[in-house]
């Protein structure tokens, strides 16, 4: 419980109003997350201000609010405090209530396995104390002390705090505000690596917990870990080390059997022996957990006996090597809570001891964050690790991208290791079908950061709904304390991909079987993303990819996609030997080009494949048609060029359903003679987006489809398509908030003047990023759900929106430039609309220097 009085007095605040709760069951930082009798803490943190969502939470529960801002709004029934600094505050009565309580306060750190280590050090204590355990969850860091200690009984013996460290001087902070008499230091590996200039940054960061330590203290140090056994000298206090088959260790587990879902080992403690003792949880990093609690029981006086007793009666944690039965009696094995890549790598080591030649193993790995600069070459690691253990690796996110990519670079010849690559969590699912039916025989791993949320692909394999309680987080992420790594870069692209799936089915299901689907990736997928955008459709329905050049098809290639890809546009002759090396379709339309291109192809011993385009009345790259036929005479003959499709585009489809009908005719003019003299082609293709759904007979064997799977499907005439939605919404940040006097100038030339007061912020986006200047701009933006406009000219990477009418604008809010924000949405076609384009040119026109997520 929490008393509004401690709140005052330990933080200095100041009632706002008239009291009115005084007693709170306990903090909420999310708004969404808030519950009847909570206090609502409006936290400025470095992703957003939830003072503007002050009202939500009292609507959802809160009884109080603590906040640097008071309301704009009625507050009655609901108690307001107010301080400088909201997260100090909270920390101030964290400090206060510990100072309160006469329990005695061990503190657990390190980068992984500390939530774990807790619990088992409650339960051996639990054995003789009452014991509080600060674990949440739904929050990661310091914020989740107070939340934790506020549901803190009166009357305990230990309270143990988790500390972790994600930022620089975390630790001493929290030292300072606990004083535990014990301090545990699991492991020193790569965790928040973009917070930490290095490896040995983070190890100065930890060693300050055990030089704290008073004299009569207690440190337990892992001596298997390189870092944390270097602070065995820097510490007064009272000293115990743990290790796995380390001789030099006080306490020692060694004759380790490794099982499926426990863990068996006989103990060392000193010059006695413990034989025959077993932990439920997998692998021999949940080992360590058991050591440290054991360490902790020890120095406590806990017996030996009955601290081992109590480990065998811990259940694993959730998303902790917890151990399921999933789908027709597979293994589930669920280590989602928020994997490292040294905790990864231990769970693939354990997956490896438990294998046997009859079982198949199936890896499903999410991104890791925060890992820095080491994020490209930690993940790659993860890849190559993976390779060497799993038959089956599948990977969700742009990051976990980088781990299928190596494990294809270092899979053995003949290995039989598939690797697949998804980017939405349903993708990765539904790509287990493409592998069989799981069945007793499958062992699944599943791993990830806590922002890849892979638990809801655990809970998807899970059979048994009565498991899903046991799964971590179970709800959306608190985005005050759980934030995926956000670009650097002030502005970038979110792509929903699950938006794009569900695009591309609906549109292969209007085409039906019979139909091929080409997905047009070039412009990277129309400014999207093209790898992403390419996986995605072809787990979803896409036959082939189609893209501008041969570059873009080698970055296809590059990130391990081997689905077909057709080059739309000319490839000049030195490009081809890259197009055979990789498989790589062509476009042919004009007769010495294509000479060139079979003597290329000729000189490798290779045969090129190509599809002919027809110009039917375009006007761009194309054989004329009354030449076509003189053409296709001469590529019979070329022996190196595999003739595997024909193709036309249409000009005006969207809109003009004669000249279409025309195009056609002319195009029907070439293929009817052709298919009489013999000539078959495996893909005849004419319509576009607009051209599908104008008339059926357009379809042949396959359709192009390009701004429609996007969700713009362009078209004045014909059927449409129900269900298909954009999925690119473009973000930045307000960086300033100021109040501009009547009479003040806004951007270069002057063009805009305040007329009275006016309140406006700058964005740190401008035309350099693809948010047009001239001769008409953007006109509007979104910010807390409603409309901004633009004021004045659009710099190169600066523009100033008004946000007179919206309150409590401040510094770091989202602001939308394309998509939906609450419930109002700016769409591509809307701004093409302003701008006199169409939606292509304003999707594309996000340049490409701005991260896609």
């Amino acid at each position: 419980m929490i008393s509004l009085y401690d709140i005052l007095e330990a933080s200095n605040g100041q009632l706002f109003g008239e009291a009115a709760a005084q007693l709170f069951t306990g903090f909420s930082l999310d708004p969404a997350h808030a519950q009847e009798s909570h206090l609502f803490v409006a936290i400025k943190s470095d992703f957003g201000d939830t003072h503007q969502n002050m009202s939500e939470a009292i609507q959802n529960g809160a009884t109080g609010v603590l906040c640097s801002s008071p309301p704009e709004f009625d507050t009655e029934n609901v108690s307001v405090i107010v301080v400088r600094d909201t997260e100090k505050a909270i920390m101030d009565w964290t400090r206060y209530a510990l100072r309160q309580s006469t329990a005695r306060k061990i503190a657990v750190t390190g980068t992984a396995g500390r939530t774990t280590t807790i619990a088992a050090i409650a339960a051996v204590l639990g054995t003789e104390y009452r014991v509080h355990t600060h674990t949440d969850e739904y929050h990661i860091g310091r914020l989740s002390l107070p939340l934790a200690l506020a549901k803190m009984e009166q009357h305990v013996d230990f309270i143990l705090v988790d500390m972790m460290a994600d930022r620089v001087g975390e630790l001493a902070q929290l030292m300072d505000i606990v004083q535990p008499e014990a301090v545990v230091v699991a492991n020193i590996g790569q965790a928040y690596l973009d917070r930490f200039e290095s490896m040995e940054h983070i190890a100065v960061e930890h060693a300050v917990t055990v030089e704290n330590l008073p004299e009569n203290g207690f440190a337990v140090l892992n001596y298997d870990d390189d870092r944390v056994r270097t602070l065995y000298g820097r510490t007064h206090a009272r000293t115990m080390t743990v290790g796995i088959d380390s001789f030099g260790a006080d306490l020692m587990a060694y004759n380790i059997v490794v099982g499926p879902s426990r863990t068996g080992f006989d103990l060392r403690a000193g010059n006695k022996r413990y034989v025959g003792n077993w932990v439920p949880q997998a692998g021999e990093m949940q080992l360590y957990c058991a050591l440290f609690a054991l360490s902790i029981g020890m120095h406590y006086n806990i017996p030996v006996d009955d601290a081992l007793r109590s480990l065998t009666n811990l259940d694993p944690l959730p998303g902790r090597m917890n151990v399921f039965i999933g789908q027709n009696g597979c293994l589930i094995i669920d280590d989602t809570y928020d994997a490292t890549p040294e905790s990864t790598i231990a769970a693939l080591d354990w997956l490896e001891k438990i294998s046997d030649e009859s079982t198949r193993l199936i890896f499903m790995f999410g991104d890791i964050d925060h890992l820095g600069e080491a994020n490209r070459q930690a993940h790659r690691y993860i890849g190559q690790r993976a390779a060497e253990i799993a038959d089956i690796i599948i990977t969700e996110g742009a990051h976990a991208a980088v781990a299928g990519r190596a494990a294809q670079d270092v899979a053995a010849a003949g290995s039989g290791l598939q690797v697949y690559m998804a980017y939405s969590l349903k993708d990765a699912v539904e790509t287990l079908t493409l592998i069989g039916d799981l069945n007793e025989q499958d062992t699944v791993l599943v791993c990830g950061g806590a922002g890849a949320q892979m638990e809801l692909i655990v809970r998807a394999l899970l059979p048994d709904e009565s498991d899903h309680g046991k799964l971590t987080r179970q709800r959306e992420l608190d985005t005050i304390t759980i934030q995926p790594g956000r670009p650097l870069q002030p502005s970038w692209v979110e792509v929903n991909m699950e938006l794009l799936a569900t695009n591309v089915r609906t549109i292969k299901g209007y085409l039906g079987e019979e139909v091929a689907m080409m997905a047009t990736v070039k412009a990277d997928a129309y400014g999207h993303g093209a790898v992403a955008v390419s996986q995605v459709a072809l787990q979803n329905g896409a036959d082939y990819l189609a893209v501008a050049s041969v570059r873009e098809a080698l970055e296809l290639r590059d990130a391990g996609i081997n689905a077909p890809i057709l080059v739309l546009s000319y490839t000049p002759v030195y490009a081809v030997r890259e197009a055979l090396r990789h498989g790589i379709t062509i476009t042919v339309y004009d007769l010495d080009l294509a000479r060139a291109y079979n003597k290329v192809a000729r000189e490798m011993n290779r045969k090129l494949k190509i599809h002919v385009k027809v110009d039917s009345g375009m006007g761009r790259l194309g054989i004329l048609p009354g030449e076509a036929v003189d053409l296709f005479r001469h590529l019979l003959t070329m022996q190196n060029l595999d003739l595997e499709g024909i193709y036309t585009h249409f000009s005006n489809a969207d809109e003009n359903e004669e000249y279409t009908a025309e195009q056609y005719k002319a195009f029907r003019g070439v293929l009817i003679p052709l298919r009489a003299g013999g000539i078959k082609f495996q893909y005849v293709h004419v319509a576009n987006s607009a051209g599908m759904l104008v008339d059926r007979k357009y379809h042949h064997n396959m359709v192009r489809t390009g701004i429609a799977m996007y969700g713009y499907p362009e078209t004045a005439i014909g059927e449409q398509i129900e269900g298909l939605q954009p999925l690119l919404t473009w973000k930045t940040v307000i960086a300033q908030v100021k109040t501009l006097p009547p009479g003040h100038y806004i951007g270069y030339g002057n063009e805009y003047i305040t007329r009275d007061y006016e309140r406006v912020a700058v964005i740190p986006v401008g035309y350099a990023d693809g948010l047009r200047r001239a001769p008409v701009n953007w006109g509007n933006v979104l910010v807390h759900g409603q409309v901004a406009p633009i004021r004045g000219r659009v710099s190169m990477e600066k523009t100033v929106i008004s946000v007179n009418h919206i309150e409590g604008v401040s510094v770091g809010d989202e602001v939308v430039l394309l998509g939906r924000q609450g419930e109002a949405s700016i769409t591509a076609q809307d701004v093409a609309d302003r701008l006199e384009t169409i939606s292509y040119e304003v999707l594309t026109g996000v340049l490409a220097r701005i991260p896609r997520r």
